[in-house]
């Protein structure tokens, strides 16, 4: 009877992660014959981007979307996914040529044996740094190139794919939230606001180190877990054959030559490079896109890799990646739906509408909650931005609330549900790349996205009732 039982268990399994996105796209396609249809106008808002006038909702002619609609959303997103499905396949490319010049196996190598005695220090460290850099320039998508990167690491440290994925993005998602100088979100907000560019950093700051911190402490405990008994890993079914392939490539150890030493030193100031632009001078995904082709070709050429290797090797990398990338536009059809159906301005004026009418002391709760459920629909962090604050930012003067409070919970709203929700393409994109199923991430995650919310919830009262602004 217990083997039935246990047979019957096994059995179960969410759908393939694109029959999961194509449910909700049909189900957002049946809301449209549901939720009135309405509109707010779009006036000009900072940096020539478009905005909402907040008093200019009306309610317009009911627009369904229909059955063949459903299915040319999934190319109409690709389309408008396309600078971020560009630089996804050229992280693909990239991290197979770095990993073909020996600057991969380099990194690797270099942080095994720094961490080999007190291995679990890596996990705070790496949650941090990458917390700082999507803190200080946006982002988050960095996370899939990182995952290639820390797989071995934290195999070879005795720990799983999971420890490295849960670094990668819950290093990120912690910078993204406690966001100092990020210029695409807390920069918007502020604006519409009109607030201070970066004013209240401070608490922000403080922000990201508790966030960052109980991150460390779950991930930390977790790898221990499985460090003890690595059957207990959630990821021990693929994580066999990684380590088995790693057991044949230490066969063989070969010294770094001096080349592989300067290529790997190229490509770190490559990345500070990077980084620098985008703080600067505000790089999207297409200028990050092409940056990342010259990351590769430069560390291919002082390796002295042939352009028909690089392009051979590049081949290589988009296959290994194009799944990632392709959900990242798949998911975007969601969106797809919502504006054609005229239904997202109506979804966020009810919700504006629900938090007026909270009783004072759980306004800035109510907050969160709202702009966690706008981020399923809406995963951009910027769009969200145009979308909500010029609705939040008036009616925080109204039930209480301070307007940098406000922009907190939008930052705690739009950052935490990030890894969770499957909307969020990156996200997604991310689990792709590490082989994990949505649904092993989800048992993973749900008792830290809990704890997360409760903290947020803390931290945005503690900043209302001292009067944060």
């Amino acid at each position: 009877m217990e083997k039935t039982a246990e047979k019957k268990a096994s059995k179960f399994a969410l759908p393939h992660i694109y029959v999961m996105i194509f449910i909700i796209i049909c189900l957002m396609a049946v809301l449209t014959y549901v939720i009135p249809a309405g509109q707010y106008t779009r006036i000009p808002g900072p940096s020539g981007r478009e905005m909402i006038d907040p008093n200019s909702y009306t309610r317009i002619e009911q627009h369904p979307v229909g059955i063949f609609d459903v299915f040319t959303a999934i190319p109409i997103g690709l389309r408008d996914a396309n600078d971020l499905i560009f630089a996804v396949l050229t992280i693909g490319g990239l991290f197979e040529v770095l990993k073909r010049t020996g600057v991969i196996e380099v990194a690797v190598s270099i942080l095994v044996r720094t961490f080999a005695k007190r291995s679990i220090l890596v996990i705070p460290l790496l949650l941090y740094i990458f917390g700082l850099i999507a803190a200080f320039i946006d982002t988050p998508e960095l996370s899939i190139v990182y995952v290639p990167i820390l797989i071995p690491v934290m195999l070879k440290l005795g720990y799983d794919t999971m420890t490295a994925t849960a670094v990668a993005l819950c290093g990120t998602i912690s910078g993204y939230i406690g966001a100092m100088t990020n210029p695409f979100t807390v920069g918007i907000a502020q604006e519409i606001a009109g607030l201070p560019r970066f004013s209240g950093i401070e608490y922000r700051f403080l922000v990201f180190i508790i966030i960052t911190a109980i991150a460390a402490a779950y991930v930390i405990r977790y790898a221990r877990h499985v460090k003890a008994n690595p059957k207990a890993s959630l990821t021990y079914d693929i994580d066999v054959v990684k380590r088995q392939q790693l057991l044949e490539g230490n066969q063989e150890v070969v010294a770094a030559t001096a080349r592989q030493k300067i290529a790997a030193l190229a490509t770190v100031l490559l990345f500070a490079g990077m980084m620098f632009c985008v703080l600067v001078y505000r790089w999207g995904m297409v200028e990050i896109g092409g940056y990342f082709l010259i990351m590769a070709f430069v560390p291919a050429i002082l390796v002295k890799m042939s352009p028909s290797q690089v392009a051979e090797t590049f081949d290589e990398g988009f296959h290994g990646i194009l799944q990632g990338a392709l959900i990242c536009g798949v998911v975007r059809g969601v969106v797809v739906i919502m504006n054609d159906g005229f239904i997202i301005d109506t979804i966020i004026n009810a919700m504006a509408n629900l938090i007026g009418g909270l009783p004072s002391t759980i306004n800035v709760l109510g907050m969160l909650l709202i702009q966690s459920l706008i981020n399923f629909f809406m995963p951009s962090g910027s769009g969200q931005a145009l979308i909500t604050m010029p609705i939040m930012a008036p009616l925080a003067d109204l039930i209480g609330v301070t307007r940098q409070t406000a922009i907190l919970a939008y930052q705690f709203g739009d950052g935490l549900s990030n890894i969770i929700f499957p909307t969020s393409g990156y996200f997604m994109a991310t689990l792709a790349v590490a082989g994990i199923k949505w649904e092993k991430w989800a048992k993973f995650q749900i008792p830290l996205q809990i704890i997360w919310l409760v903290v947020a919830g803390a931290l945005l009262v503690i900043a209302n009732v001292i009067g944060w602004s």
